[in-house]
């Protein structure tokens, strides 16, 4: 039984040192992989040779987002009234995908625009997906879906992972997949074995964190032994990246890691 594969996100780890170091002590780490949200404040040629002087491959970046007290904060994709800002924000992920040759891109969903009907505002995001599919194909990228909990960030329109799912499902295009985040999944919907079950077939990306915290594995109420034992049984091959914010050091947060390791798998 072959084992997981976990990234660093760039975002959560290493923050103790300015981002550009974070890659370094990402490979020093360890790590072979990378992910982070946001890389739009770098050139892509900044960015690519961060990660070839280190060794390391780019697998994940999210959409663009607007300013933080801006209606597009968490992204356009479900606001009937941004569409052409979705698209040239879509149009960038892109851009920067393929210049780090970094295979998923997260769609991000939005907040729920004030005074549009869920429904309207379903519609919107599926027709934005359906414009992005076409795009990203082209590339060989894969763009994902993740549901993200209220508490985190209120308002998000999609905080239902079978919701996400539904959407998955319904467009049925090999481009779409879900990116299962088992902290956002424990705290919208528990029952995390019975969700991986449902969840994991649609799914070519995880993240992990424990809940209730979002800290590190082994420091909240998931147990996650149990839960690497699941994904190994249930076959998952792809990247795993580690989202969450360390307790006290990174470094030290990676004790988790270390042990999964020398347990020989």
């Amino acid at each position: 039984m072959s084992g997981l594969r976990f990234c660093a996100n760039l975002k959560w780890l290493f923050t103790e040192l300015p981002f550009p170091e974070r890659f370094t002590a990402a490979a020093e780490a360890g790590f072979t992989a990378v992910e982070y949200a946001s890389p739009y404040a770098f050139s892509p040629a900044f960015l690519q040779d961060l990660l070839q002087a280190n060794g390391l491959q780019q697998i994940l970046i999210n959409t663009p987002t607007g300013a933080p007290d801006s209606p597009l904060r968490a992204g356009a994709a479900c606001h009937p009234d941004f569409q052409p800002a979705f698209q040239a924000a879509m149009s960038q992920a892109l851009e920067y995908a393929a210049a780090l040759s970094c295979p998923f891109i997260h769609l991000q969903a939005g907040i729920e625009p004030a005074g549009v009907s869920a429904g309207r505002a379903l519609h919107q995001f599926e027709e934005n997906i359906c414009w992005s599919i076409e795009k990203a194909e082209k590339q060989g990228v894969i763009l994902l879906l993740e549901a993200i909990n209220l508490r985190d960030i209120p308002g998000y329109f999609l905080h239902d992972y079978h919701l996400a799912a539904e959407i998955v499902r319904r467009i049925n295009h090999p481009s779409l997949r879900l990116m299962l985040d088992l902290y956002h999944c424990q705290v919208l919907h528990g029952d995390i074995s019975h969700n991986l079950m449902r969840l994991l077939p649609l799914a070519a990306h995880l993240q992990i964190a424990d809940a209730p915290t979002r800290s590190e594995p082994g420091s909240g109420e998931l147990h996650w032994p149990f839960i690497f034992r699941q994904l190994e049984q249930q076959g998952y091959r792809g990247w795993i990246g580690c989202e969450y914010r360390p307790l006290h050091h990174s470094v030290e947060s990676l004790n988790w890691l270390r042990r999964y390791q020398s347990a020989g798998r």
